[in-house]
């Protein structure tokens, strides 16, 4: 029979501690590869969604830019309107308001002179009664009516 020598159990000892790690190493590298395969998967994914959601972005930005710049010219244009109605009115103001302050001037002149004769007659006094020291102005026919 043949005898083991030390050199050669050393020697198969190593033999199998390498043959375990490569082993693990296999599986190991199986794993990964399994990962990789996953990830890789994951990452096409979520590029076909995303290039339609970015697409939509892009369309939403630029409609918000249209509609920024049709609310910025309705801006201008209401601006201008405004500046115009402003200019109107100084306008018209001017011409017709030194005029109109005349015609009003007037007409109040004219009712004050023709009212003015009644107005110069001194008003009737008021009967008063005196009850037991008090004063109280008698009812008229008029407030009677009421």
């Amino acid at each position: 029979m043949h005898t083991v020598s030390g050199g050669e159990v050393a020697g198969i000892l190593v033999a199998v501690f390498w043959a375990i790690l490569v082993s693990f190493l296999a599986v190991a590298l199986a794993r990964v590869a399994q990962t990789l395969k996953a990830t890789t998967k994951l990452v096409a994914d979520v590029t076909d969604q995303a290039v339609p959601l970015l697409a939509d972005a892009s369309a939403a930005v630029r409609s918000a830019q249209n509609q920024i710049d049709r609310v910025d010219s309705i801006a201008s244009d209401v601006q201008e309107v405004t500046s115009n109605a402003s200019a109107l009115s100084t306008t018209v103001a001017s011409t017709f308001g030194g005029p109109l302050v005349k015609v009003a001037a007037f007409g109040y002149g004219v009712r004050r002179a023709l009212g003015g004769r009644k107005e110069d007659v001194p008003a009737k006094a008021s009967r008063r009664t005196v009850i037991v020291g008090r004063t109280v102005a008698r009812r008229s026919a008029r407030d009677k009516r009421d």
